[in-house]
């Protein structure tokens, strides 16, 4: 009860992203934030444009979705979700298109945000999703917001981790081709992304004692050797190293007999070597209530668990449950730091 009042007297600012305007990210957005209970908890902050969302609004029929046009976040209302404009000038909004001009206000929108969540100016960042594509420039030549927002950060490293009320998978390699992934393995990177993970389920999520459950990288987690040997030679002196420092880490497992057999549920967390060996089963099992959280940076940011869909924006029919849930996530991350790794 004493947290519970000591989070509502503390009023976070949350921070969103607005993301390739032509994709499914501002209809997210304002479906998530219709219901203005919301406010009664947190202070909302999309970077964007109001024009963005108010087209959208109108073309969606969400009459029910009010906010308040801003210049300076000191000018944010607390009672309100505000839209913090990024550029003044109009643009052409293309729904469903993939082109230079959602990238480069995308970039905009997130590069502002991140300079206000550098600065603690807001307390998390919750990123609607961009085109990897068509956002790179000079500024941005980064596979994803994950890298980006590490470098911002000055972190030494961070770690995709996929998050939900039953399942938690992280990482070691993220957003590379999947020809590079056993070439990038080490037992060094192996471990650093074992303690952030193990790090984050202490700081974020308050489990004292984290149960660690790792997947091997190739079938049957190589069949002793037969199947490969980076189980051997990489994963295994990885986990015995940890071990023998006190946590509680196991494996390796063969992914397919791991998730198949619903493992992950004896684990607070799995760490998967490459992206769609962790990402199809938690995408599979949390349907669209997952989220994206970078563990490891000083700061917090989340984002839904899908991308621009643009075959589905402007349609009314994008779900909103995981922009929902990654905005609450960020909230109950913020204020569980706040409250102990003060």
């Amino acid at each position: 009860m004493e947290n519970e009042t000591k989070n509502q007297n503390r009023k976070s600012v949350i921070g969103i992203s607005i993301g390739d305007f032509n994709g499914i990210g501002p209809e997210v957005i304002i479906k998530a934030l219709a219901n203005n209970k919301m406010t009664k908890y947190f202070t909302p902050v999309i970077y964007g444009s109001a024009k963005v969302l108010s087209f959208y609004r109108k073309s969606l029929n969400q009459n029910n979705f009010n906010f308040t046009p801003i210049s300076d976040l000191k000018d944010a209302s607390h009672k309100k979700t505000n839209v913090l404009n990024c550029w003044e000038e109009d643009v052409e909004i293309t729904p469903g298109v993939s082109n230079e001009t959602g990238g480069k206000y995308a970039f905009l929108a997130l590069e502002k945000a991140t300079e206000d969540l550098k600065a603690g100016r807001i307390q998390a960042l919750v990123t609607a999703p961009i085109n990897k594509l068509n956002i790179q420039r000079d500024d941005f030549k980064f596979p994803g917001h994950t890298e980006y927002l590490a470098e911002k950060a000055e972190a030494k490293d961070s770690l995709m981790f996929m998050v939900s009320d039953t399942i938690r998978v992280g990482v070691v390699t993220g957003h590379i081709p999947l020809k590079d992934v056993a070439a990038s393995l080490t037992k060094e990177k192996i471990e650093k992304k074992l303690k952030i993970m193990a790090q984050s389920l202490k700081n974020d999520f308050g489990i004292l004692k984290p149960k660690i459950a790792v997947l091997g990288l190739n079938p049957h987690a190589g069949e002793e050797g037969l199947l490969g040997t980076e189980e051997q030679d990489i994963i295994i002196p990885a986990i015995e190293s940890l071990k023998e420092k006190g946590q509680i880490i196991l494996g390796p497992f063969p992914a397919d007999g791991f998730f198949g057999n619903g493992e992950q549920h004896k684990f607070d967390a799995v760490l998967a070597m490459y992206h769609d060996q962790g990402l199809i089963p938690f995408k599979s099992l949390t349907f669209a209530n997952g989220v994206n959280f970078t563990a490891g940076l000083p700061f917090v940011r989340t984002s839904p668990d899908h991308g621009t869909a643009y075959s589905l924006a402007n349609k009314d029919i994008a779900d909103e449950s995981s922009m929902r849930t990654a905005i609450y996530a960020a909230l109950d991350i913020s204020n569980y730091r706040a409250d102990h790794n003060e």
